[in-house]
């Protein structure tokens, strides 16, 4: 074997190791990871936000949840939190840095890894429109089609952001100091993780960037983007290409799901969920384990006293909609509203342990048995089955029945039936 060969059967191994490793962290797609959205719209009303979540953390882990995201715990403008100014002032409206540290300790305790809001599409200054303070950036780091009059940066990689000023991610010390602040999120405050925010923003190479920098447990972002309901394909490809531009280092969440999904329930149209392939419809059906499926978050969903509720789930059909993430491939995102304020927490806990139990994943099998106007039906990974909707269907003897609620049924395959014992 000659000395230029075998240097290139190393080069290879460590680019396939190494692939393997960022795979199998930031999209689980080796066990059967179930995250909970940790916040509503209004979480940040309460005394102390972060309180409230170590209080819960050992229920939460007892519940089968793998990691919980956080709203964005940086000083902002907004009561919310998602225009930051201060990045490195972690005292905000949820609470103080000690709480919040405290509050992820509690959930590593517990066994659940905690992924951090992470703002960097735009930013505000801490009295005026771009006077950027901790850490300290000039008129170049704001892109140059912004708003701002001042402006002297590049033009924006993505979209623009009217609301705050958009950040030049072209600029070498602007990423250097955005990759220090998540370091420093992950070394001293203790997150694992990140969720993205407002992705379409900026060029997902600059994601792809931070991930390789900060080697995160779990990154996933946010690709909202409009869907057209009878052709849900070129919304899919969307968000397909966007994880192709981080160079699959960042999952999405399923947007192209929760529509489809929550069209089909509303409206009795389960054919819907079954694509031209016989794959499920969303990006479950492409490249399930990069999809993080949900059925609402803080934009979307309702919260207690209000919300956004900019794109609600049916409020009577949550649970046929629990039914279907819980037992598909993806990586499901249960909803703090959901789970907490509306007590669905009883029906999706044992959902969440069966999902764990039978090793359902994010890169399972679907096999769609009956999708039509009444009932969708499917088997995954031939170890288990589920219905939603109203009409009648089973998968037959060598099946037993593991949970029923309104709309919905999940079984399990029967050793002793299998056999004939």
């Amino acid at each position: 074997m000659s000395v230029k060969f075998k240097m290139l059967l190393v080069l290879f191994l460590v680019i396939v190791l190494t692939s393997s490793v960022v795979d199998a962290r930031l999209f689980e797609d080796k066990n059967s990871a179930v995250m909970l959205q940790g916040f509503h719209w209004e979480s940040h009303k309460s005394n102390s936000w972060w309180k409230i979540l170590q209080a819960k953390a050992s229920e939460i882990g007892k519940s089968g949840f793998s990691f919980i995201w956080f709203p964005p715990s940086s000083q902002a403008a907004s009561d919310e939190g998602y225009l930051p100014n201060r990045l490195f002032n972690q005292v905000s409206l949820y609470g103080n840095t000690d709480e919040l540290k405290a509050a992820i300790a509690a959930f590593h305790k517990a066994g659940v890894k905690v992924l951090a809001d992470i703002v960097i599409n735009h930013r505000v200054g801490t009295k005026e429109w771009a006077d950027f303070k901790d850490p300290e950036w000039g008129p170049d780091s704001v892109c140059g089609d912004d708003e701002w009059p001042w402006a002297k940066g590049n033009k924006d990689t993505g979209i623009r952001y009217s609301a705050a000023r958009d950040i030049d991610h072209t600029k070498e010390y602007v990423q250097k100091s955005i990759i220090k602040w998540m370091k420093w999120l992950k070394s001293d405050i203790g997150y694992d993780g990140w969720r993205y925010d407002f992705i379409k923003g900026y060029d997902g190479k600059y994601v792809e960037m931070y991930n390789k920098a900060t080697s995160p447990y779990c990154a996933v972002g946010e690709f909202w983007d409009n869907l057209d309901l009878n052709n849900p394909d070129p919304h899919r490809q969307r968000i397909c290409d966007w994880i192709d531009s981080t160079n699959a280092s960042c999952g999405t969440f399923d947007f192209t799901t929760k529509g489809v999904l929550q069209k089909a329930v509303r409206d009795r149209e389960y054919w819907r969920l079954k694509d031209s392939k016989g794959k499920p419809v969303g990006l479950i059906g492409w490249w399930s384990e990069a999809a993080f499926t949900f059925l609402d978050n803080h934009d979307t969903g309702p919260s207690p006293g209000g919300g956004q509720n900019h794109w609600p789930f049916p409020s009577d059909r949550i649970m046929e909609g629990y039914a279907y993430i819980l037992t598909h491939p993806g990586i499901p995102c249960v909803y703090w509203t959901h789970y907490f304020d509306w007590n669905h927490g009883k029906e999706i806990k044992p959902l969440i342990l069966l999902r764990k139990k039978l090793k359902i994943n994010s890169k399972s099998k679907v096999k769609i048995m009956v999708a039509d106007s009444g009932k969708y039906g499917a088997i995954i990974d031939d170890k288990l089955a589920v219905r939603i909707g109203y009409g009648d269907w089973g998968p037959g003897y060598e099946w037993d029945i593991a949970l029923v609620g309104h709309n919905y049924a999940v079984w399990v395959k029967s050793p002793r039936k299998s056999t004939g014992k």
